[in-house]
């Protein structure tokens, strides 16, 4: 049996397996965590375990991970402020597992780069599930949240698409658009709760083509991921049904 706060010692877990780092300052939540991730193998695998922000942020097991499952309160320190470094250090998405219903504490961690937000009184199926989910890009959250991220978000009346200067840096990131690359982002914005599949169908090409013109768009707009995407689309008004191809409403 693996002590939580340390590095699980595992078997060689098949190539695919999601990687999981854990990050819970509560013993019993922690090593709970890790027999229900670690009973999904192969599906899923404990990379590494930490009860402080100092152990999360300096754990090479966390820049190895997939999916970091971390509660917000670590020993007592709020850990909010620090996702946007983690997310910078670690390549694997965030999903907040709390057990708070501060809706304004879900909403600073989603804005702060969280992948998703689950409550600890969910069942064990549904964290499974969230992390599966959160790995393959989608996002976690509920309606509540995700509005509140997007109202927090807006900063005045969305721009109009192409109508700004050399002096507007978000002009000039949304013109660099092409037509094709338009319509993706508004297809995107118009569908969020669809899988990239069901996207890629409704546009017409292969999931791996849509990937490979998000990965385009994602640079251009200097977006991270579909969430940021939606809330950078919506501000600026590029999910509009009205929204031409030509930058034009």
């Amino acid at each position: 049996m693996n002590e939580p706060g340390a590095t699980a010692e595992h078997g060689s877990p098949t190539s695919d397996a999601i990687k999981v780092f854990l990050a819970e300052d509560h013993h019993v939540t922690l090593w709970g965590l890790q027999q229900l991730i670690e009973a999904s193998n192969p599906k899923m695998t404990v990379v590494g375990t930490a009860r402080t922000r100092s152990e999360l942020m300096n754990h090479d097991g966390a820049a190895q991970a997939d999916v970091i499952l971390l509660d917000l309160d670590l020993g007592g320190e709020d850990i909010t402020e620090a996702l946007p470094i983690l997310r910078q250090r670690c390549q694997g998405q965030v999903l907040v597992l709390t057990g708070s219903d501060d809706a304004n504490a879900h909403r600073a961690a989603v804005v702060n780069g969280a992948r998703g937000v689950l409550h600890k009184s969910e069942s064990a199926q549904t964290v499974l599930r969230a992390i599966e989910k959160v790995y393959q890009g989608e996002i976690w959250l509920n309606h509540d949240v995700l509005g509140a991220v997007l109202d927090q978000l807006r900063h005045g009346a969305p721009k109009m698409a192409g109508a700004g200067t050399k002096d507007d840096p978000d002009a000039e990131r949304i013109a660099s658009l092409t037509p094709r690359e338009r319509e993706i982002v508004r297809v995107m914005v118009s569908n969020p709760g669809d899988k990239q599949f069901a996207v890629a169908d409704q546009l017409g090409m292969s999931e791996h083509t849509l990937r490979n013109h998000l990965t385009t768009i994602y640079s251009k707009l200097e977006v991270r991921g579909r969430l940021e995407l939606h809330v950078y689309a919506t501000a600026h008004g590029l999910g509009a049904d009205g929204w031409g191809g030509d930058g034009s409403r």
